[in-house]
């Protein structure tokens, strides 16, 4: 039987509490929270119980009857729609006490919700751009991979969060074959796909049309992808971006490598916006995630769609069983 996942509750004030209680109704894979469990009691009507568990191993006999909750209290109340910088050290503690349990075999996998990267920067003195970089610097990773994904869609970005104007510089031959190589590794040990096939898309209109509108396409992009298929990798590309998301171009490939955020986003959130799951790959454990924030303009409302968190648990219970059959 495979073990629990570690969820994380995510940024106390935005909409991961609620979110975890109605994941937790619907019973999918078992899961233990870390995080907080008064304020899970605060927000359970009467027909959740909240159980305070010891560890990750009570979690599966406590799951069919009761919320299990590793529990890292917070210091400061927290209020829907109005985070506190005083539970920014807790909000990370439930992240690296997840991490390890993950790394000590307790746990199958890690999904985590939504956290706000300033709120932690400001009350706790968080150094990372986001949770990737943090998961990478907990697990040791060298070259962490986002792959969003969904029914429909898988897209990795080469380039994340950087403006536009900085992306042709950003964008390496090195950086270009490091995620290529990440993006089929954890294709095939984590999604069972054994020759994943993928398409990249050009940096440049029409992936720069021979030169006429840019030169990255064929100097930079095209060169990789050859040394890849010489190595037996299944590879399409580079592909004009604009005709690569139609329905019949997606039956042709796997997973979508695209050069910056938007052009491999887009195209995911118009395709599966309520149930996308962040996955992040080059990782030794299993992470996965909503593909939303925190939502603090609806946090507490009641009306936080919990189908994305849903489908993270989902993919990682699935991601682990193909990992460790």
């Amino acid at each position: 039987m495979m073990l629990p996942l570690a969820l994380t509750l995510g940024d106390p004030s935005g909409i991961g509490p609620e979110l975890t209680l109605a994941a937790w109704r619907a019973q999918g894979h078992p899961f233990a929270v870390f995080g907080c469990a008064a304020l899970l009691r605060s927000f359970a009507p009467e027909d959740v119980p909240i159980a305070a568990v010891a560890n990750v191993a009570e979690a599966a006999a406590t799951f069919p009857h009761a919320l299990p909750v590793i529990d890292i209290p917070l210091p400061a109340p927290a209020l829907p729609g109005t985070p506190d910088l005083a539970n920014a050290a807790a909000t990370i503690a439930w992240i690296e006490a997840a991490v390890t349990a993950c790394q000590n075999g307790d746990a199958a996998a890690l999904v985590t919700n939504p956290i706000n990267k300033k709120v932690l920067k400001d009350g706790a003195a968080f150094a990372f751009p986001g949770h990737t970089e943090f998961l990478a610097h907990l697990t040791g990773a060298a070259r962490p991979v986002m792959m969003l994904a969904g029914p429909d869609l898988r897209v990795v970005p080469v380039t994340i969060h950087i403006p536009l104007s900085d992306v042709p510089r950003a964008l390496t031959a090195d950086l270009l074959e490091e995620t290529i190589r990440v993006t089929a590794t954890g294709l095939a040990r984590d999604l069972g796909l054994s020759s994943p096939r993928i398409a990249v898309a050009g940096l440049n209109p029409h992936a720069g049309e021979g030169g006429a509108m840019g030169h990255e396409d064929a100097m930079l992009i095209a060169p990789v992808l050859d040394r890849l298929r010489a190595e037996g990798m299944t590879l399409s590309g580079p592909l004009p971006a604009d005709t690569m998301f139609h329905a019949r171009a997606r039956a042709g490939y796997d997973v979508a490598v695209c050069m910056y955020h938007d052009q491999a986003l887009i195209p995911i959130k118009t395709l599966n916006f309520e149930d996308g799951v962040n996955v992040t790959l080059g990782l030794p454990i299993i992470r996965t995630s909503p593909d939303h924030g925190t939502a603090y303009d609806i946090a507490g409302k009641g009306i936080a769609d919990p189908r994305s968190l849903m489908a993270a648990i989902a993919m990682a219970g699935d991601m682990a069983q193909a990992r460790w059959p």
